[in-house]
């Protein structure tokens, strides 16, 4: 028998408790009892994915000839400045990953204005300090820069001027940028402060204490922002740049050049839009499902296990409860696949538990007490409960490692709550289930044990 029951039926309600707490609030909060002040807070809301809540979906390819080879290290820079620059915009949750050498998969939740979306993550961010002496362009206006001469600046929009005969020195890039952010400038207007590295500063000060009262323009990806005046030295390597910016502008702008420019250019192969329509009448498709399903399990294990059925009914209402606080708090997102893994990971714990009843079923016919079959059922069933548990959980990882590798974000989703799932019904069967059986046959006086145990 088990030893110390009352402890473990304590830390099963402890736990029990616990879930239920997480599961029925969408924020945690503890506070201290002496003074009523915040001690803890912590946002549990569920997190749904893209085929759930709707969003934008994007598969971005390298925006380069078929036979040029693409470098791993780069490829995986430029995702990494994709999902940077999609989460300072605001579009959290977003995931943003490798698909083969060549193409990088974005999915993006509950995404309202795709085509902000599309334009941060195209765009290079090449930013310059030039220059143009007396000459102060208009925003909008397209400069050729010695800076990588050559190269051909981008098509300047309609009703622009273009100084295309003259070829402006860029002092520095926005490599010496160390810090960028948006406040408001001398007029109240959205701005961008920044702040210079070390070598940055030097070349920054030199320039403006030989140029005072001469322009210095700012341009990106060869287009002018701003031409302000240098009115004195600055020798600090700290600086605004202003001009016309909204403050949506202002931002974007701010998040290109905070996380740099992209090593390799990328283009859009393909967008898909998806309704939130579709993925809320889809959640409600499988949440249906699903409780018709748990219904009709709790039904046959206790009609056809009887006590111990009850008994391994309630471990599988724990068994939820647990598996959806984890998925809660831990900030797991949930997708159409995910939720099928996690009912398939419900067939795991039946499974556990109808190998441990069936061998109990056998040590009673046997001739066996109580106490000896379920001691018997619980040991000689579990190798083979060991053995397809670890079998599952091998798969798991597989898919897991496949969906990371060919970007496949379904697989994912349903390796991860799959292994999740059966890693939480191995201890409601092994655990749970056991110590509630010990807890009820302590207590059971009965001669019908053929009736009881469906024997």
């Amino acid at each position: 028998m088990i030893q110390n029951l009352y402890t473990r039926l304590a830390f099963i309600l402890i736990v029990a408790a616990l879930a239920v707490w997480v599961g029925m609030t969408d924020v945690i909060q503890i506070r201290n009892p002496l003074d009523d002040s915040l001690l803890y807070e912590r946002n549990v809301t569920p997190r749904l994915g893209l085929d759930l809540q709707g969003g934008l979906q994007v598969l971005l390819e390298a925006d380069l000839p078929a036979d040029t080879p693409v470098d791993s290290e780069a490829m995986e820079t430029a995702r990494s400045i994709v999902e940077n620059r999609t989460n300072a915009l605001g579009v959290s949750e977003n995931l943003i990953q490798l698909a083969g050498d060549r193409r990088i998969v974005g999915e993006f939740p509950g995404a309202e204005d795709a085509d902000a979306i599309l334009d941060i993550i195209q765009q290079t961010g090449l930013l310059e300090f030039v220059d143009t002496g007396d000459f102060g362009p208009e925003p909008g206006t397209t400069l050729r820069t010695d800076f990588a001469v050559g190269t051909e600046p981008p098509p300047t929009a309609e009703g622009t001027a273009t100084p295309e005969d003259v070829v402006y020195h860029t002092i520095m890039t926005g490599k010496e940028l160390r810090s960028v952010n948006v406040s408001p400038d001398q007029l109240g207007s959205p701005g961008i402060d920044f702040v210079l590295s070390p070598e940055g500063t030097i070349i920054f000060a030199q320039h403006t204490a030989a140029n005072t009262n001469k322009y210095l323009t700012i341009t990106l990806d060869k287009v002018v922002v701003s031409s302000p005046v240098i009115q004195g030295a600055i020798p600090d390597g700290q600086g605004q740049i202003s001009g016309s910016f909204t403050a949506e502008s202002a931002n974007s702008l701010a998040v290109q050049l905070r996380y740099g420019s992209l090593p390799i250019p990328l283009k859009v192969v393909e967008t898909r839009i998806i309704g939130p329509t579709l993925g809320e009448d889809s959640l409600q498709k499988s949440l249906m499902a699903g409780a018709i399903g748990m219904v009709i399990v709790i039904l046959f294990m206790g009609i056809y296990y009887r006590l111990p059925g009850i008994v391994a009914d309630l471990s599988i209402l724990f068994y939820a409860a647990i598996a959806f606080a984890i998925f809660k708090y831990f900030h797991f997102t949930l997708t159409l696949p995910g939720i099928a893994g996690f009912l398939l990971s419900t067939g795991a714990a039946l499974d556990a538990n109808i190998l441990i009843f069936e061998r109990l079923k056998e040590e009673l016919r046997n001739g066996r007490n109580l106490t000896q079959a379920v001691d018997q059922g619980w040991t000689r069933a579990w190798s083979s409960i060991r053995d397809s548990n670890l079998a599952t959980i091998i798969t798991s990882l597989i898919l897991y490692w496949f969906g990371s590798t060919f970007g496949a974000t379904i697989v994912k989703g349903f390796s991860l709550t799959l292994a999740l799932g059966v890693g939480i019904s191995l201890f409601t069967a092994i655990y749970v289930t056991r110590t509630l059986l010990t807890a009820v046959l302590k207590n059971f006086k009965t001669d019908k044990i053929q009736f009881w145990f469906g024997i």
